[in-house]
């Protein structure tokens, strides 16, 4: 079984700088981690090919330093990488990457399942795995918790929702996305690390994957971010003192001084 996972570069810091012009995160000179999401979608793609043999393969779209980041998942177990990298997918949203990352995919050969987190930290959109199979016409199911059968053109997984989970076939190919409950990541082995360093990866632009530029990066981005700003933080505190009953009382007004609107 031919297994993509799709993997993300995201910031390893709550200080998030900011493209003025472009109101894009800089990602040049950040420390960078695999999106927390991705790791869960690594494992369960690795835990696949265990069971059922074929291939797994890494892909991701970001700037040249990514190529560090799929060597990462190589370690883990992944058996090769593919980085999209081109100034001509900067500053894309959402579905300018699924856009980009179809187009790679396709470029890259057969595949039976593309495995996605969530969602990824610094966007919280959890867009991507949904657009990824609306460009590839192919079915999707969200927030998979458990697989419960995948064999060749079938798949039987547990999708989270409000109330627990509900079942979820569909034929292959497909795209899921996945939760934190679904497994455990494991830790990078020695020898992963060791083949990890000796591994290339492919690295192909806008003309290698035949994408449209008009249709990547900001160009082909309808979300359009107006204006980008660090929340000001001015919480007061104040310690109401006395028993629970007087504690109370003076709560009560504290909350009737201020003449806050009352619904009934």
């Amino acid at each position: 079984m031919n297994i993509v996972v799709c993997i993300k570069q995201v910031p390893d810091t709550t200080e998030v700088r900011m493209n003025k012009e472009t109101n894009t995160i800089i990602r040049e000179g950040q420390k960078s981690i695999i999106n927390p999401f991705d790791t869960y979608a690594i494992e369960e793609s690795i835990r696949i090919r265990e069971k059922l043999g074929g291939k797994v393969t890494a892909i991701s779209m970001g700037i040249p330093s990514v190529e560090d980041l799929l060597k990462q998942a190589i370690a883990l177990g992944v058996d090769e990488g593919v980085l999209l990298s081109d100034k001509a997918f900067a500053g894309a949203d959402s579905l300018a990457t699924a856009y980009t990352l179809s187009k790679g995919i396709m470029k890259n050969g057969k595949f039976d399942l593309i495995i996605c987190g969530k969602q990824a930290t610094d966007g919280d959109t959890a867009q991507v795995g949904p657009g990824l199979a609306e460009k590839l016409g192919i079915p999707h199911t969200t927030c998979v918790r458990k697989i419960e059968e995948i064999r060749e053109g079938y798949i039987r997984c547990q999708r989270m929702n409000e109330d627990g989970y509900e079942i979820i076939e569909m034929p292959l190919p497909a795209v899921i996305t996945v939760v934190k409950e679904i497994n455990e990541p494991r830790l990078s082995s020695i020898k992963g690390i060791m083949r990890a360093n000796k591994a290339k990866i492919s690295v192909w632009n806008a003309e290698d994957i035949n994408a449209t530029k008009s249709l990547c990066g900001l160009s082909g981005s309808p979300t359009q971010v107006v204006d980008t700003f660090v929340p000001e933080l001015n919480i007061k505190a104040e310690m109401i003192e006395g028993d629970s009953d007087q504690q109370a009382k003076k709560l009560v007004d504290k909350l009737l001084s201020m003449q806050l609107p009352v619904f009934k």
